[in-house]
């Protein structure tokens, strides 16, 4: 099968939610520009998890940093970044790096991530198997068939040891870079939103965040291999458009993402199906 573009799926954003084109409003600023005379911070994400982090961010930590925060909510996965290369977002929050630098290239835009901000993570889903070890001989696999979700399966696996990848695979590897496959595993390439229902016909399928949770599986109790967070290369970042990145409003904005506060309220909010970044 064809494997697509990062840009022509949604897929290739490690969101926790499918969501409907379009675009909402969060917060009483119009939409006409970024910053206002206020100096507000105008921040663009998607509802979950971004939009509720933010969300918290503004409630309970915001006022008491001095900085004045809007949220506008988007439905859509490239309005996103096309407003704040135009600048109608001073910031948004809700991709991870290989989507924006693929963005970026398809686009001709100058974004760039300034934090790390949280990992909704990848999972391994079985209905045959506790464990990717007990795998059997020659089992199948099913994997995402877009360039970027296709290599970070593949990357979880060879984390795990389950196949050995070329030393120079990259976040786009695909099978033809597997170096090792001592289970003689054969990869099923399918669209990422069939990949839950094909749990039934697979011994185990790599799925993303998103994708697990609305087939109703739970990634932190049901995946039998999940990803950490640890300098995982497909956290969600915030990002500027390049030249912002000294702006003050912004470097209070990390401070506060990467707070205590914050990781606490992941963690509680989340319980595993979407993990801080920040150290404990």
């Amino acid at each position: 099968m064809k494997r697509r573009s990062t840009l022509l799926t949604t897929t290739a954003l490690a969101l926790t939610l499918t969501l409907p084109l379009g675009l909402t409003a969060c917060g009483s600023g119009s939409d006409s520009g970024g910053s206002g005379a206020d100096d507000t911070l105008v921040v663009g994400a998607t509802a979950v998890p971004a939009g509720e982090v933010l969300t918290y961010i503004k409630d309970h930590l915001a006022d008491d940093a001095g900085l004045s925060l809007e949220i506008r909510e988007f439905t859509d996965y490239v309005v996103p970044n096309t407003a704040l290369q135009e600048g109608s977002l001073d910031a948004n929050l809700y991709q991870n790096k290989p989507y924006l630098e693929d963005f970026n290239e398809a686009k001709g835009t100058d974004l760039v991530p300034v934090a790390d901000a949280y990992l909704p993570p990848m999972g391994v889903y079985s209905k045959q198997v506790s464990g990717v070890a007990d795998l059997p001989d020659g089992a199948t696999v099913a994997v995402p068939n877009d360039t970027t979700n296709e290599g970070r399966a593949l990357r979880l696996l060879a984390a795990e040891g389950i196949i050995t990848l070329k030393k120079d695979a990259g976040t786009d590897a695909s099978p033809a870079d597997i170096t090792a496959n001592p289970k003689n595993l054969t990869f099923k390439e399918l669209e990422p939103a069939q990949l839950p229902r094909s749990l039934d016909d697979v011994a185990a399928a790599v799925i993303n965040n998103n994708f697990a949770q609305d087939a109703g599986l739970s990634p932190a109790k049901d995946a039998v291999l999940l990803e950490s967070a640890k300098d995982n290369p497909y956290a969600n970042v915030l990002a500027v458009k390049k030249g912002d990145e000294d702006d003050p409003r912004i470097a209070e904005l990390v401070e506060l993402l990467g707070s205590a506060e914050v990781r606490t309220f992941i963690e509680d909010t989340y319980k595993g199906s979407v993990l801080p970044v920040t150290p404990a």
